[in-house]
């Protein structure tokens, strides 16, 4: 894992924690919905920045006889658990704390209780969502960050984003309800907002899982890595051309590739070996990840009718 996802992950670790302990302490005087919910919202961030951490730990393990290529998947898995621990604790939980006060609605004790409490909550918020950003932007590129969050190999930066976006908009969520039902003296308002909040959380959790579940089923290298990859093996040596080419990244960092290329035809077998030898030196130079290379010389042949 690297130094910028790590930092991100405990920064938005320690300021779930103490998020989710204001909120309880905050529903517990004010009986707030909209505070139940994010308080649950908080409890599933802070243990899903320990499920980040787990992940990153044990996707670090060296590959073994059971486990030839390493254990670097075990990043996706343990975002996808990510994702559905938000879903499950987050987003239904929010909905239906929310579609129960609807049907009985109670009304809020201490409502300044519950706006310092969500005024402390937005400010650690806006602190863990400021150093997740401030890391992806060294990552990040020219991408937008919706291409950013499609296209990255790193799992944990994604997720704490979305994590945290989604957090920062259940407050504000939280917010209205509770100002709605001041103003108005209609309790049902807090409980709206709870059940806005369960929705927000649901899609977030949506577009997490759809994103793990393309990591965790084989993604191939970046485009810029792709181009990388066939030029370095068209540049080599005694090369003719490059057949096809195949990729997958069995983690962030680690990148399968396998290609069939064709060599130069009045190579000798040991003229051969180390014509395939300097393609994957090149190849490695090229792209700076962790590769597993496997290269076949071929005859390209032509299409007959």
């Amino acid at each position: 894992m690297q130094d910028g996802s790590r930092k991100a992950i405990i920064a938005a670790f320690f300021a779930n924690l103490g998020i989710a302990i204001a909120k309880f302490v905050g529903f517990l005087i004010t009986g707030s919905a909209g505070l139940l919910a994010e308080a649950g919202h908080s409890v599933a961030d802070t243990g899903n920045q320990a499920l980040l951490m787990l992940g990153g730990r044990r996707g670090k393990r060296p590959a073994d006889r059971a486990h030839p290529f390493g254990y670097g998947p075990e990043r996706y898995f343990w975002s996808f658990i990510v994702a559905l621990v938000l879903f499950s604790m987050g987003g239904l939980f929010a909905l239906y704390e929310g579609i129960q006060k609807l049907a009985s609605p109670h009304e809020i004790e201490s409502a300044v209780v519950a706006y310092v409490i969500l005024g402390l909550s937005i400010v650690l918020e806006t602190f863990s969502l400021r150093t997740a950003i401030r890391e992806a932007n060294h990552v990040r590129g020219d991408r937008t960050w919706w291409q950013y969050i499609r296209t990255a190999k790193s799992p944990e930066l994604p997720v704490v984003l979305l994590e945290d976006i989604g957090a920062e908009l259940g407050l504000f969520f939280a917010l209205f309800g509770l100002t709605m039902s001041e103003v108005t003296g209609n309790p049902r308002w807090d409980a709206v907002g709870s059940v806005a909040i369960g929705l927000l959380l649901v899609a977030v959790a949506f577009i997490l899982a759809i994103e793990m579940k393309g990591l965790l089923i084989g993604e191939a290298a970046s485009d810029a890595h792709l181009t990388a990859i066939e030029t370095s093996i068209a540049n080599t040596d005694q090369v003719n051309g490059l057949i096809h080419l195949r990729t997958m990244h069995l983690g962030p960092d680690q990148l399968l590739v396998a290609a069939k290329v064709d060599y130069d035809r009045s190579l000798t077998v040991e003229q051969l070996a180390h014509a395939i030898d300097a393609t994957e030196a090149e190849l490695r130079a090229a792209v700076p990840l962790t590769a597993i290379v496997y290269i076949e010389p071929d005859i390209r042949r032509k299409l007959t009718e």
